[in-house]
């Protein structure tokens, strides 16, 4: 496995640098489209409700993501509590919008990176990064120097500012990011994140300008690249024909893509008639042609795996 690109970042300094650039951004916090300027080193709080500490609420090695990210030993993952957005469905919402986690400084969440490691996990999976960002790296630094040497997985919603991945290049191997939606009316209506297409378009096309398409090694575990997630939602919510347009004329026809079927009607869906059923399999087959007709064919579909069945594992919080 090649060395992940932090360790170069670390030794010539920069990483330092950035981490610094992007602490000071949170004395009037603009570290994500919100740009809430509220000063989160003292404490105060804006839509993501996480002051100067992250809130963790749970940690382990996750065998539920793509299959070049689990592996055979699992992915890494630390799932933050709170979340730059409020998606009407999250399966998450107990610990994406409710204040649950436990608040963890540098030196812990440097810690967990490392247990992670030490169990063997391929990467380190960083769950809803966005607010924290500053956060994570302040502990990788301090992971570093304690013997951190697996690659960073970036796992977004794709709400994010490009000028702030921007901070991340030469930091972060792997991004698996979202393109949730097409439609602005859409994602201000179920995910209160009016902006949605345009920011996370404009972040996404950064990522893959820093990563590109991705690189496996022998075992077929991803060592640097873009996997973009694209959740298919009910009645053709999520826009599908223009996320897949803009994947391979404005990225390339070769982007790794994540076709994902399970979406769940969670949360506070059941008030949205359109959203409150599971999607039917003409849906994702549908989903599955748009995606072939724009050339894009690397990646995974989940026709034929079962569309009733639940995903993911049973994740426990931190006590």
């Amino acid at each position: 496995m090649s060395a992940p690109a932090y360790l170069k970042s670390y030794e010539d300094g920069r990483l330092k640098e950035n981490t610094k650039k992007a602490f000071s951004l949170l004395e009037s916090c603009t570290i994500c489209p919100r740009k809430c300027k509220v000063n989160r080193l003292e404490g105060k709080l804006g839509f993501c409700k996480t002051g100067q500490n992250a809130a963790v609420y749970s940690f382990l090695a996750h065998q539920g993501e793509e299959p070049p990210i689990s592996g055979n030993n699992g992915s890494g993952t630390i799932f933050f509590s709170q979340c730059n957005m409020a998606c009407v469905y999250c399966q998450n919402y107990k610990f994406s919008q409710i204040e649950t986690g436990k608040e963890t400084d540098s030196k812990e969440l440097a810690k967990a990176m490392l247990q992670l490691q030490t169990l063997g996990c391929h990467n380190i999976n960083l769950v809803t990064p966005t607010h924290v960002m500053p956060q994570i790296l302040k502990a990788l630094l301090l992971a570093i120097s304690s013997g951190l040497k697996i690659p960073l997985c970036y796992n977004s919603s794709g709400y994010e500012l490009p000028e702030i991945i921007t901070l991340l290049d030469g930091v972060i191997d792997i991004y698996l990011a979202d393109l949730r939606y097409a439609d602005t009316q859409a994602s201000l209506k179920y995910s209160n994140a009016p902006d949605y297409p345009s920011y996370s378009q404009a972040a996404i096309k950064e990522m893959h300008r820093q990563v590109g398409i991705p690189k496996f090694d022998k075992q077929g575990i991803i060592e640097r690249g873009l996997i973009i997630r694209h959740l298919v939602l009910p009645n053709n919510i999520s826009g599908t024909e223009e996320i897949m347009r803009f994947i391979a004329s404005e990225l390339s026809p070769e982007t790794y893509i994540s076709l994902m079927s399970q979406y769940l009607p969670c949360h506070k869906a059941d008030s949205f008639p359109e959203l409150s059923r599971r999607i039917i399999r003409e849906e994702y087959r549908q989903a599955k042609k748009t995606m072939q007709k724009y050339g894009l064919k690397n990646g995974w579909t989940q026709e034929g795996r079962g569309l009733d069945s639940l995903a993911g594992t049973n994740i426990k919080p931190i006590h």
